[in-house]
């Protein structure tokens, strides 16, 4: 199905703020979602994740858009569908020099104290001298 404007400009937005991300840190969906504007969107950006193409033809993909270092709010490698796909994301977290840890549930988990990345502004619109979405209180 395709895409509206609106939704392609969304998923536009999600994959370069992702880029933006640097090797071997994490941040969370709903900081992707501040940073872009839409921060009631959090779930939408794991979406927009969800559905990466992996054809390396794509503009956005699997070998460019660094995916793997989004993570949730609590800093929690999300369950996926298939079992495999946190173990993978795990993996490439790990592959980056991230620090992946099992909880007490099983659960995959990344210390955002060590490993995060949370700026109120993209680099890319702070080397254009634009004004942050994100307000000091919303930190």
């Amino acid at each position: 199905m395709a895409r509206s404007d609106e939704a392609e400009a969304f998923f536009h937005a999600v994959y370069s703020a992702v880029q933006e991300i640097p090797y071997g840190k994490v941040t969370s969906y709903g900081h992707i979602a501040k940073l872009i504007g839409t921060p009631q969107r959090p779930r939408q950006v794991g979406v927009c994740l969800k559905h990466l193409p992996s054809d390396s033809a794509a503009r956005f993909n699997h070998d460019n858009v660094p995916w793997q270092r989004v993570i949730n709010a609590k800093g929690v490698v999300s369950p996926r569908s298939q079992p495999s796909g946190s173990l993978n994301q795990a993996a490439a977290l790990e592959a980056e020099g991230v620090t992946v840890t099992t909880g007490a549930l099983g659960e995959l988990m990344v210390d955002f104290a060590e490993f995060g990345w949370f700026p109120r502004i993209l680099p890319s619109e702070a080397a254009e001298g634009l004004t942050p979405h994100i307000d000091e209180e919303d930190e």
